[in-house]
């Protein structure tokens, strides 16, 4: 698992720090020290802004949507608003003469929550800039809070109770501990009634022994769940699938509970993770993972199977131990603060983005960093640092490209290394691009730009450097695109698939299809191109005669096509969907005349994305940045055939058949 960037800040030396992450996007990661300061990085560790307290920074938490980091820091009344729109910073007077030492935003509105060390607390509603300050809500140090999806404000005190409250600040319910609460959450307790499926049940750690639930829909059965005492204190936990809660323990154990009232008090699982301890838990429902850390390792299990662990990520150089662990809302980064004041995050998820170009593929291997490779010709692979963390990636003979918004940044792929070229801006957001060898196509909002990649170093007549399609009199939307070596072709919502000639700058060839146009899938010849309309049927459509023929069993989650690369393979192609691969071949002359045949499927495991398919091997990029190989199924006789049987010597002999493997050999 790769380390994006390490923050190691002098300020922050021998001192544990605090960190949260910018809800919703992630972009932004708020630090702070034991230096009045708090400061904002981007999610690549580049410091983008910084905010001076008037003490230490005592609590820090972003609104729902990100937009607003409030901040309370030590020995004062007011609220620090930072707006990570405009990069200004506001103070809030809370109106309460008394030092702030806890707030939280609620999930689901614009309400701020803030306490004091006297038991007061103001309800502030940014949108509306309305502050309602209410005085002895606790008798003591407000400790721990939060707000449910109804905006009911759960608080708890050192005066050891519980007290829950409307926006507007009225108690609607109360309930004394027996010891001091921390680290509360709001949830749903798992039921056999899904009909109230409400945040109704407040979970709180009492005196980090035991861990308390209280349903406010019936007060008087709260429960207090202790554990085994050589476990030592409840360092966190955190609620997630279906009333399951997965509790951090200091000596180096969790454990998880389900809270069904038939199953509370039962460990579901319990693991020893760390041998001396355990200071951090994190779950992504996103990522359906646990990352848990102690002595100086991270280990991240699957949630769906506990058991199985996806990954250990070792820190042998933080001797002083390790603190807190964080992910982003989309599961993609995974932060760790630790004792000595350090802080890193840890690349966790990908997102999926490659594309092929004859035997070449590219594919995002980091936030800025695209790998271009050869697998078929076995070149090295070349390492591309990026500008941008892009939308798209798309590659050519001799070009890469990665863009965002309406934005692509061109690379040339020379001998002697890469070489930024330019950038190119268009007319509107990009949805995706295809390269060959002197040009470029790009698809955004219903229109094609189709222009040279080198412009200025091509001896090009003037009107053959760009065109938009389609014309202005052409009533359509171009919903998809691609580039082969001779054309530009694309297909539209009124079903018409287009074939422009660039050699010649027009168009040669037309085909209407009954209905729209969504996805385009040209052979390496171009002579050949598969199609998917907007019904989620798929079509082979052979230009030379005008002809189209169905595909057989075409399953309409099907997500991309890919042509066979190895010359001797004309015909064959694979349709992919998120589970399977289907193989199937274009026949010329059958005796019932051409046709597509369904030659077989593969499994493919989760989250690979098919790149690249030559002579039966699929290269497959997937969410770790890297990409791997599988062998179709239905080329199973290019493996040996020592020590196979008869039976599936016949089935080899049927594949190769089917697959137009005439001078294939199974019994030699």
């Amino acid at each position: 698992m790769k380390c994006v960037f390490s923050l190691l800040e002098k300020t922050w030396l021998g001192t544990p720090i605090q960190f949260t992450w910018q809800k919703s996007s992630g972009n932004y990661l708020a630090v702070t020290g034991a230096d009045h300061i708090v400061k904002i990085f981007d999610r690549h560790g580049q410091k983008r802004s910084e905010i001076n307290l008037s003490g230490n920074c005592v609590a820090m938490d972003w609104d729902k949507d990100g937009d607003i980091l409030a901040m309370i820091a030590e020995k004062s009344s007011g609220v620090y608003l930072w707006d990570a729109n405009t990069n200004k910073t506001s103070q809030l007077d809370s109106g309460i003469r008394d030092q702030m030492c806890f707030l939280v935003w609620s999930k689901v509105g614009s309400f701020l929550a803030a306490g004091t060390a006297r038991g007061c607390v103001l309800i502030y509603n940014h949108q509306t800039s309305r502050k309602i300050p209410i005085l002895g809500k606790h008798s003591k140090r407000v400790t721990c809070g939060c707000w449910n999806a109804e905006n009911l404000l759960a608080l708890g005190g050192e005066d050891r109770m519980i007290t829950v409250s409307n926006q507007e600040g009225d108690t609607i319910r109360q309930s004394p501990v027996r010891l001091e609460p921390s680290d509360m959450q709001f949830s749903t307790m798992k039921t056999d009634d899904r009909t109230y499926a409400t945040e109704n049940t407040i979970s709180v750690v009492l005196g980090k022994k035991s861990l308390f639930l209280f349903n406010l829909n019936d007060p008087d059965s709260s429960i207090d769940l202790e554990f085994q005492e050589h476990y030592g204190n409840i360092v966190c936990y955190s609620w997630y699938g279906d009333g399951y809660i997965m509790i951090g323990f200091s000596r180096g154990t969790f454990v998880v509970i389900s809270t069904h009232i038939r199953e509370i008090g039962q460990e579901v699982f319990q693991a020893r993770d760390h041998k001396d301890s355990l200071t951090s838990i994190a779950v992504s429902q996103t990522l359906n993972k646990a990352a848990i850390c102690g002595d100086n390792c991270i280990k991240i299990h699957e949630l769906a199977e506990l058991k199985d662990m996806y990954a250990i990520i070792s820190l042998d150089d933080e001797i002083k131990g390790l603190d807190t662990l964080s992910w982003t809302d989309d599961g993609q980064l995974l932060a760790l603060s630790t004792q000595r004041g350090s802080l890193h995050v840890f690349l966790t998820k990908l997102p999926i983005l490659g594309d092929a170009c004859s035997t070449r593929v590219a594919y995002l291997t980091s936030l800025l960093e695209v790998t271009v490779a050869n697998p078929v010709e076995g070149e090295l692979p070349i390492t591309v640092s990026v500008d941008v963390e892009p939308n798209f990636v798309a590659v050519g003979l001799y070009h890469l490209a990665v863009g965002m918004n309406n934005r692509a940044w061109f690379y040339v792929l020379g001998e002697n290394g890469v070489k930024r070229l330019k950038d190119v801006e268009y007319l509107g957001t990009v949805a995706s691009v295809s390269l060959h060898s002197d040009y470029a196509a790009a698809l955004f909002e219903g229109k094609v730009q189709l222009h040279l990649i080198e412009s200025e170093f091509l001896d090009a007549q003037e009107e053959r450097e760009t065109r938009l399609f389609p014309a202005v009199d052409d009533k359509c939307r171009i919903l998809c695109h691609a580039l082969t070596g001779d054309f530009l072709v694309y297909g539209t919502d009124t079903g018409v698939i287009q074939y422009f000639y660039i050699e010649d700058w027009q168009f040669v060839n037309d085909y209407r299809h009954p209905v729209g146009v969504k996805k385009i899938f040209p052979d390496p010849n171009g002579t050949r191109l598969v199609f998917i309309d907007e019904k989620s049927d798929g079509f082979v459509y052979c230009p030379v005669n005008d002809a189209t023929y169905e595909i057989p069993d075409f399953s309409p989650t099907i997500k991309g096509v890919l042509w066979e690369n190895w010359p001797l393979d004309k015909g064959v192609f694979i349709a992919y969907d998120d589970d399977k691969v289907y193989t199937y071949v274009f026949h010329k002359d059958t005796i019932q005349g051409s046709k597509v045949i369904l030659a077989g499927g593969t499994r493919v495991p989760y989250a690979y994305k098919p790149l690249l398919l030559y002579n039966g091997e699929l290269t497959c990029q997937t969410q770790s940045g890297k990409v791997n190989n599988i062998y179709l199924g239905t080329h199973s006789f290019l493996h040996s055939l020592k020590d196979v049987g008869p039976k599936e010597l016949r089935q080899m002999l049927t594949q190769t058949l089917l697959l137009k493997r005439w001078g294939f050999k199974c019994f030699s």
